[in-house]
């Protein structure tokens, strides 16, 4: 009778230890967490180089912000640049007679001083469209290089290039080749 018990308690806890297993399984596989690439792309876009180090590539935030840092530096200048010869222009095409404090209106003629306002506010305005596309490029490579995060890329990779000779069936002529074998 004894038996019996211990056979049918047995038989009752057997499948619950199987479900207990089994969510163990599951939980053990949902704890390693996904790398997000929407993640990496959002914080990419909050703060340009933080998709960079949330997807531990550390090595990219300076070149992200040295690329910002360069473009900034071309936006000013151009800028600057702009201001000045524009107020120069200006100056010159009125015919204004008073002080100026400008170097470019005793440098340049009205020609030169359109040409160059012309050319400083193109060179400020593609400045602010690279700093733009450079913007979207950070975003876009956090969420890239997050998709890749936990790519696996196995050991045995290799590529091999052969020499093939094959001789046709028909008239015994001998043909010549390259045989690719990829290992992956």
């Amino acid at each position: 009778m004894f038996l019996i018990f211990i056979l049918g308690l047995m038989m009752i806890m057997l499948p619950a230890s199987e479900v207990k297993a089994q969510q163990k399984a599951k939980a053990d596989t949902s704890l390693h967490k996904a790398h997000s690439p929407t993640k990496a792309a959002i914080f990419s876009a909050v703060l340009p180089g933080l998709g960079q180090g949330y997807n531990k590539k550390y090595w990219k935030i300076p070149i992200v912000y040295a690329g910002f840092g360069l473009i900034a530096y071309f936006i000013v200048s151009n800028t600057d640049e702009y201001k000045k010869y524009k107020e120069a222009y200006t100056y010159v095409a009125n015919g204004d007679s008073t002080y100026i404090d400008n170097d470019y209106v005793d440098t340049y003629d009205q020609q030169q001083l359109l040409d160059g306002k012309n050319y400083h506010q193109r060179n400020m305005e593609l400045s602010y469209i690279v700093g733009g596309l450079w913007y979207l490029l950070n975003i876009i490579d956090a969420s890239v290089d997050a998709h890749f995060f936990d790519y696996d890329i196995s050991e045995d990779l290799s590529i091999r290039i052969d020499p093939m000779m094959h001789i046709r069936k028909d008239d015994f002529q001998p043909l010549t080749g390259v045989k690719l074998t990829v290992n992956f």
